[in-house]
């Protein structure tokens, strides 16, 4: 191995033994490189959920083509998760990790140079589709670190690795808080993330490694499209993450369009839902690891109901207060089930390979290729729930002229979803006596603690 991006040759985290003397260090310092890699592709993808804040009158958008052009945006993200994921295995962690960073400055720099009243729409759309690209990075950062954690801290891991990149939404709007406070113009925003691009690709070329026997397998792709756990997974996995996103496009857009609230106003009110929303990731992640990742998402989605009911009484009564108070809770408690459910998937393959008879590290293997290969497509289609999200709130705004009917469509959404989460991983199967009884039920009892 060399000092610089190193290819490790043998890694087997369940051995206890490696973990200890030499696996932690080495995957610990991995996860903290992703983390920031993938925080900054956040920011990128975010990054028009903020700049149409700035786009005033002069630049001759409705509220519809905004939500259009955000709605976009987070659909390329959505469809560049599944070559995101694949590419890990293709050309290393480190290796991919350097290249998408670096390809953050191609959005970037084309959104610098167009950034001005008198440009197109069309313009601004396809610059706009660019951006997408920093939501791939979700996808090759999760694939990578669950191949450095043992199973029983996945659920730790990956909630803070995404939880930190999540945080990238937050820091953005923040970064533009005070660039509009200053009396400043979106090129100063560009401008600020422009190194910052160019830093964390430096890092990841210098501190990261790429495991070997992490290889491209398009069989496990393949297995994993073919398990059922894959798409319910996924469908549960929109009403977590698509929220969140969906929401992070949103939310400024809603106080504008539906409060009347400035862009400076906005930004003041629109930061503290994706921030606490990715700060408490991990702690999804970590009672997922507790309890069980089906028990914890199954209350979430209770509790994320409760909150989209009180946004619907907040919407029509026109309650400020109230409104962005239950937003804010609903943005934590998507962090939540965000933790949870991506706890899950490990865990789901895991009990699989179990109900197999595979054993030790046979199972360890055969549930690490295909959570990894899962993760990728879990994550692309569960972001399709903010290009749901988004084009809700532009027919809302459209019929009815407030988010309102958007919100009586996530509430049932949420309502499906616990019921999916029970039916699937928490209901116990009715016994039908016997051997046959118990050799169905031990899988399925089994998904109860993922």
């Amino acid at each position: 191995m060399t000092a610089g991006g190193r290819w490790i040759q043998q890694w087997d985290p369940e051995d206890e033994t490696f973990w200890k003397e030499t696996g932690e260090r080495i995957a610990k310092r991995n996860l903290w490189f992703s983390v920031l890699s993938e925080h900054i592709g956040f920011s990128i993808w975010t990054l028009w959920s903020v700049l149409v804040l700035f786009m005033g009158p002069e630049y001759g958008l409705t509220p519809a083509d905004k939500f259009l052009l955000t709605s976009l945006v987070t659909l390329v993200g959505t469809v560049v998760r599944v070559p995101y994921t694949f590419a890990v295995a293709i050309f290393g962690g480190r290796n991919w990790t350097v290249v998408s960073a670096g390809l953050l400055l191609v959005p970037t720099v084309a959104a610098f140079a167009v950034m001005k009243p008198g440009t197109s729409f069309t313009t601004f759309l396809w610059i706009g589709l660019l951006a997408g690209i920093g939501g791939g990075n979700f996808a090759s950062s999760m694939t990578n670190i669950n191949a450095f954690f043992p199973l029983r801290q996945k659920g730790w891991a990956l909630g803070l690795n995404a939880g930190g990149g999540n945080l990238g939404v937050a820091a953005i709007q923040l970064v533009a808080l005070a660039v509009i406070g200053a009396s400043g113009g979106p090129r100063v925003l560009l401008g600020i993330y422009i190194p910052l691009i160019v830093v964390a690709a430096v890092l990841a070329a210098l501190f990261m490694d790429s495991i070997e026997n992490v290889k491209n397998d398009t069989g496990a792709a393949r297995d994993a499209a073919k398990d059922a756990h894959t798409w319910i997974m996924s469908f549960l996995y929109i009403g977590t993450f698509g929220s969140f996103i969906g929401y992070s496009f949103a939310f400024g857009q809603v106080l504008t369009t539906q409060f009347g609230r400035t862009p400076l106003q906005a930004t003041y009110l629109t930061f503290m839902g994706p921030l606490l929303g990715s700060l408490v990731r991990p702690v999804g992640g970590r009672l997922a690891d507790r309890f069980g990742g089906a028990r914890i998402t199954l209350w979430n989605y209770v509790a994320m109901a409760a909150a989209t009911a009180v946004l619907v009484l907040a919407s029509t009564q026109k309650s400020l207060p109230l409104f962005v108070a239950a937003f804010v809770v609903l943005f934590s408690l998507t962090g939540i089930g965000n933790g949870s459910t991506f706890k899950m998937i490990p865990g789901i393959f895991q009990a699989k390979a179990a109900a197999k008879g595979l054993q030790g590290e046979a199972a360890a293997v055969h549930a690490r290729r295909l959570s990894g290969a899962s993760m990728g497509l879990i994550g692309a289609v569960g972001a399709l729930g903010g290009v749901g999200i988004n084009l809700a709130f532009r027919q809302s705004f459209l019929s009815y002229g407030s988010g309102t009917g958007a919100f009586v469509t996530f509430l049932a959404y949420y309502a499906v979803c616990f019921g999916v989460t029970w039916a699937v991983y928490l209901r116990r199967p009715v016994a039908r006596g016997g051997a046959t009884a118990a050799t169905e039920a031990k899988p399925q009892l089994s998904y109860a603690e993922v």
